[in-house]
């Protein structure tokens, strides 16, 4: 909910292009969700005739570019016009995308992809060649939910992206961008799992292949819940110190021999109808917590 409104000195030097620019990505991100300052900024920016002029020119250059764009050649892909060096030139619509998804999941252009694909190469390895069989996809099953957060925790703030203070400013960041790295993050995890479980030798009374989900799902939400806090880093690493120490400790009080048959453990936290309802509703708990704590994405980290 609002508790502030934009201050009538600020709506007029925005309308007069005065204001200086920290204030003005702050008015923009804030009249996205209060109607009562978009009104007034709106109605102050329209009876400003210096503003109403430089409105015009946009919306005149705007449209000459948007006439002066070439159209898609058939066959050969989208294209578009953009500015370099020497004037403008053309390039492929795919080179943007790209582009696009580089600047969506910096989790994956880092170390965290190479992890996530040696944990699961090491999976394979110790079915096939380290004796453990079946036994390794309850291992791997153990694993799999906090793997995700790794990617989560490098992929929002002053650790990821040296823009940060920028990027958290801006209209199109806060938690917006995040849940956009976030699913950048599981749709790598989901489809690599996936082939793992494919490949890996079967395990008689072992979860699902699937079982993972929703545990993966709830300590993703916490982690962001969390990352409102303390940051997504942090918050990531202590919501897997949690898990691990939920998974090793009972094993450990058993045997220490324990922790390489992971069936047991797997059974506890992932199999029948009650551990996963509760996962559903510990999932439902932190997307309620992150729809509260959502406004807290605006701002800066500060650990």
């Amino acid at each position: 909910m609002t508790t502030w409104h934009v201050t009538d000195d600020l709506v007029l030097r925005y309308a007069e292009s005065t204001a200086p620019e920290t204030d003005s990505w702050s008015l923009e991100k804030h009249v996205e969700s209060c109607t009562e300052c978009a009104e007034r900024v709106s109605a102050a920016v329209r009876d400003r005739a210096v503003a109403a002029a430089v409105l015009d020119t946009v919306r005149a250059a705007v449209l000459a570019e948007a006439r002066a764009e070439p159209a898609p050649v058939a066959g050969a892909g989208t294209w578009r016009r953009v500015r370099g060096a020497g004037g403008w030139r053309r390039v492929r619509g795919s080179r943007r995308l790209g582009r696009a998804l580089w600047a969506a999941g910096p989790a994956l252009r880092g170390p965290w992809t190479g992890a996530l694909l040696l944990v699961v190469c090491a999976a394979v390895a110790l079915a096939y060649g380290g004796g453990l069989g079946g036994s390794a996809r309850a291992l791997l099953l153990l694993v799999a939910p906090v793997l995700p957060l790794a990617g989560v925790g490098v992929s929002y703030g002053r650790s990821a992206d040296p823009l940060h203070e920028i990027i958290a400013a801006s209209p199109g960041g806060g938690l917006r961008l995040l849940l956009t790295r976030t699913a950048a993050v599981l749709g790598v995890t989901v489809p690599v799992l996936a082939l793992a479980w494919a490949v890996l030798p079967a395990s008689a009374g072992g979860p699902g292949p699937l079982a993972w989900l929703l545990p993966g799902l709830a300590l993703t939400l916490a982690a962001l819940g969390l990352g409102s806090y303390v940051g997504c880093r942090t918050a990531a690493l202590v919501v897997a110190a949690g898990w691990a120490a939920a998974v090793t400790v009972p094993a450990l009080d058993t045997s220490p021999s324990a922790l390489l048959d992971g069936t047991p453990t797997a059974l506890r936290y992932f199999a029948g109808l009650p551990a996963q309802g509760a996962w559903a509703g510990a999932a439902v708990l932190g997307a309620a917590l992150l729809v509260l704590r959502r406004r807290s994405f605006d701002h800066l980290e500060t650990s």
